[in-house]
């Protein structure tokens, strides 16, 4: 583990903002959904985002 960049965070706590509701505490369900509501092209960063997402989630804390 690490330390998470900005970017992941801000565009994170932006999609639960716009599309909380969809997300879910599943990586893989949340990892579909940042695919359809985001024009990320790298597989890597998609990933980073819904990470933080399902840890949000998970943790109550958005």
């Amino acid at each position: 583990m690490g330390i998470k960049p900005t970017y992941i965070k801000a565009l994170g706590l932006e999609l639960l903002e716009n599309y909380g509701n969809r997300f879910s505490n599943n990586f893989d369900e949340n990892k579909q959904i940042v695919a359809e509501v985001t024009t990320i092209e790298s597989k890597r960063v998609r990933n980073r985002v819904a990470g933080y997402v399902t840890r949000k989630v998970n943790t109550g804390r958005h």
